[in-house]
């Protein structure tokens, strides 16, 4: 009996098909906005100000995400530069993503006057959950799958629904479900990330570069278990750096997804990711040792820019909240001292 796999298309309107993996991707960027908007409350940041970055932001990221992807697959493109253009046909990269959305809030937090490491730290969590999400987008469209796997490993290892095991099953193989195994790790981080922003010990940037510590060592090792890697031929000496470092699954019982030799023998996504892990970490050492990150993250937040200018000069609902506290805590003393 054959297994019933899901329907890319949601629903169609005339002519129009509306799929799955847009809806999610939307719901993945609607949420995440909605967390950052509830935390800039806490900040005195207005509403506004996290939708026109989400509608910068989401622009930037596909041509990022798109240029990025090209960049290491130039030889499927150089003949026919029109297919650059066909992102419809896929072809996006997550970290191309990243640096896309990066770039466009630099230039943003700047014209509205904020610094850029503590509206990023706002911004951190909302990546994050925005990631989990949107990963059930490659499971609809399965795509972006790992290697083949028994049936009894999904059903009876993991212990999977009957409709994610369905789904892992393309053209009569099973395949490990690694939109999953990075979804979960995601939610992981957003939990760590939210109990991480309320500890007095974190400095500004800290919770951005934390996101990126804990996206990478999960997508390193994930990332191996993938057949659809982008690579690269690189020196035997680190090739044999990445897989020991990856050795730990092995001792798992898990194994290498398939990387074509005409990639190379690399693949991109673990190099960025052990990159990215040693320059967050310098990054937030060197923050602190040269007073960088002085101010922490709970600490108010304020736009360089007036009102008049397009920014926000608003006291943050933290300096607000702190002095209610101290007047309450006068009232208090006054009539314990009444009292005595």
């Amino acid at each position: 009996m054959g297994t019933l796999l899901l329907d890319p298309i949601a629903f169609s309107i005339g002519s129009l098909s509306v799929h799955w993996y847009g809806l999610i991707l939307g719901t993945a960027a609607i949420v995440g906005l909605l967390l950052a908007i509830q935390e800039g409350k806490r900040f005195g940041i207005p509403s506004d100000f996290f939708m026109d970055l989400l509608l910068l932001g989401v622009p930037s990221a596909i041509i990022g995400a798109r240029i990025y992807y090209v960049a290491f697959t130039w030889d499927d493109y150089k003949n026919n530069l029109w297919d650059v253009f066909k992102i419809w046909n896929g072809g996006i990269a997550i970290y191309g993503a990243l640096i896309g959305a990066i770039i466009c809030a630099f230039f943003y937090f700047r014209h509205k006057g904020y610094n850029f490491w503590r509206i990023v730290d706002i911004c951190a969590p909302s990546l994050i959950i925005g990631q989990a999400i949107g990963r059930w987008g490659n499971f609809v469209n399965q795509e972006a799958y790992g290697g083949p796997v028994e049936e009894s490993f999904l059903r009876n290892t993991l212990h999977l629904p009957d409709f994610i095991v369905n789904q892992m099953n393309v053209q009569g193989t099973f395949h490990h479900p690694t939109f999953l195994y990075e979804s979960l790790w995601n939610i992981a981080g957003l939990i760590l990330l939210l109990v991480l922003r309320r500890q007095k010990f974190m400095r500004a940037g800290e919770l951005f570069l934390s996101y990126f510590i804990w996206y990478s060592i999960g997508r390193f090792f994930i990332e191996a278990l993938r057949t659809d890697s982008l690579g690269f031929q690189g020196p035997e000496w680190l090739a044999s750096l990445v897989n020991a470092l990856w050795s730990p699954m092995t001792a798992m019982g898990f194994e290498l997804g398939y990387l074509d030799p005409a990639y190379g023998n690399l693949r991109i996504s673990q190099i960025l990711s052990i990159v990215i892990i040693i320059v967050a970490i310098i990054l937030i050492v060197v923050r602190r040792v040269t007073g960088a990150s002085k101010e922490r993250y709970m600490d108010p937040i304020v736009s360089s820019k007036t009102p008049t200018d397009g920014g926000s000069n608003n006291v943050s609902e933290l300096e607000r909240k702190k002095d209610r506290r101290d007047e309450s805590s006068s009232i208090g003393s006054g009539t314990d001292q009444k009292k005595e």
